[in-house]
């Protein structure tokens, strides 16, 4: 059984042009979660936010929590790395907070543009990034990297955005 996912959707950049609505974005990541749930720990249900943003907000909170004052095109900021695990009591009765994950939609659209795919697949790409460091993911190498993006197409195959 999939795990229960509780997906908090802020959308400050108001462009509809990516055409993904917030039931996809729900699907999504409940199938990244069942895809992961061996890795996780225990809990009724989990919880996680995606903002979708512009450059100016994401700039500011690159500058404020990565010390690089230039706009980047996702954040993700875990939970699961600084709170202290849930005692058996908690994860039975209130969903595990997973983290924030923040994209610019600006900078997801240069992107899109420059690799010559969809906005759509884009801030898909974007959002599995984002949600395999709320996992505990990193990439400091080029090797991890690579273990990364091929961990991002994956999620993105399961979900039938590529083939």
């Amino acid at each position: 059984m999939a795990p229960l996912l509780e997906l908090t959707l802020q959308d400050n950049f108001l462009a509809p042009t990516a055409g993904i609505n917030p039931q996809r974005w729900q699907i999504w990541f409940e199938q990244w979660l069942d895809a992961h749930h061996d890795q996780l720990p225990p809990a009724i249900a989990y919880e996680l936010s995606l903002r979708l943003t512009d450059d100016s907000e994401i700039q500011t909170l690159n500058g404020q929590y990565r010390g690089k004052d230039s706009p980047t095109d996702v954040l993700a900021f875990a939970a699961l790395e600084v709170d202290l695990p849930q005692p058996p009591s908690v994860a039975e009765t209130e969903p595990l907070y997973l983290g924030d994950i923040i994209i610019s939609v600006e900078t997801a659209a240069r992107q899109a543009e420059q690799h010559q795919h969809s906005l759509a697949l884009e801030l898909a790409w974007l959002a599995a990034h984002g949600y395999l460091h709320l996992l505990g993911w990193d990439h400091p190498d080029e090797a991890s990297l690579e273990q990364m993006l091929a961990q991002q197409e994956t999620l993105l195959k399961l979900v039938s955005i590529i083939a």
